[in-house]
């Protein structure tokens, strides 16, 4: 028998998150992001479940092989752009379009000698300050781009590092206005919480990524509360039941003691499965739909779990790490990190199953 630890990717959730990106912005085209294997949900479930989009963006160039070979057709972007010259071939042969942050990637364009022309994305760096041009720089490098005999059509573009806060992205949408000016081309501005609540960033093509996956950009606000659904659950079984007196302690290091006489399930679940090994004790969980909590360490394959809530339960009982009983976000509040790290995180160990 397998053991019992499976995930699950729902695509009719990707398909309802990509309706509501479109009801927050109905005027934009839409960019899905799919990088680091669609959020650990996988290429093919994420090529699946949001069809619909006008296109995908990741960053792995032999990802964006993987999704032609799923038969995507549409528009990919390189949201990190070219890393070498030779990628310019792929990008050539798979009509992907780049995003240029950099002279190299300039340079690139302009000594390429195929007869492909490309899609492009300048960027700006409006404050995150990690990658695109700065003010003096994006001109001339649009200037460039705009001569580049390899250049097709050309668009524009920034990534907010403040979008997720009220007013966060103000100053760097009007650094990015500035800087365009009336320039023709179009625009791509908006994250996930730039297009739910900074409409004057939706430009012509938004950027969603968490949202898609059912999760919430923001600190304090469900993703529920923005009609997002999870896109995946992570699922497993109690294996063990453990009766602790009053004082037992239970797991690695002895940091959980029982207050008072107490059953404890044990879960085949731990961090080689891509749970957080620094969840503390206090972690949702849902057993037999019941919420309950982890106690104790978390170990390379078993956690455990607080079995008062539910005095039915025993082994074999359906234990959820987290999906539509234990939202992705409560479990990584209650550990201190953020629900796109749990979802890259899953462990190509754990069987991943897709709904359609």
């Amino acid at each position: 028998m397998p053991r019992p630890i499976q995930a699950t990717v729902f695509c009719a959730a990707l398909r309802h998150n990509l309706s509501r990106v479109r009801a927050y912005a109905p005027t934009a085209r839409v960019w899905a992001v799919v990088k680091a294997n669609a959020y650990g949900h996988g290429l093919q479930a994420a090529a699946a479940g949001l069809a619909a989009a006008d296109g995908l963006a990741l960053v792995e160039f032999d990802h964006a092989v993987r999704v032609r070979a799923f038969g995507w057709n549409g528009p990919l972007m390189m949201i990190e752009g070219a890393f070498d010259a030779t990628d310019l071939a792929v990008a050539a042969q798979l009509q992907l379009s780049l995003v240029v942050h950099c002279q190299d990637q300039v340079r690139m364009l302009e000594t390429w000698r195929g007869a492909e022309r490309f899609q492009v994305f300048l960027k700006f760096n409006s404050g995150m300050n990690r990658l695109g041009f700065g003010h003096a720089a994006f001109a001339a490098a649009l200037d460039r781009l705009r001569r580049c005999a390899s250049v097709g059509a050309l668009g524009l573009m920034t990534h907010f590092a403040d979008a997720d806060v009220p007013g966060g992205a103000d100053e760097a949408l009007a650094r990015f206005q500035n800087a365009c000016g009336n320039a023709p081309e179009p625009r791509s501005l908006a994250n996930s919480a730039a297009l739910i609540d900074l409409p004057a960033a939706h430009g012509a093509w938004v950027r969603p990524g968490i949202m898609l996956y059912g999760a919430t950009p923001f600190e304090g606000r469900s993703a529920g509360s923005l009609g997002l659904r999870p896109a995946m659950s992570l699922e497993s079984q109690l294996i063990s039941v453990q009766t602790l007196a009053a004082g037992d302690c239970v797991g690695y290091g002895s940091t959980f003691a029982a207050p008072r006489p107490m059953r404890i399930g044990v879960v085949a679940c731990g961090y080689a499965d891509g749970y957080p090994r620094h969840a503390p004790t206090g972690t949702p969980v849902a057993v037999d739909g019941v919420r309950s909590r982890t106690v104790g360490r978390v170990a390379m394959d078993m956690l455990m779990v607080d079995l008062d809530p539910v005095p039915q339960a025993g082994p074999g009982s359906r234990v959820q790490l987290w999906g539509d009983q234990v939202p992705i976000d409560d479990v990584a509040s209650a550990a201190g990190t953020i629900g796109y790290e749990l979802m890259c995180a899953l462990a190509a160990r754990v069987p991943l199953r897709v709904e359609s």
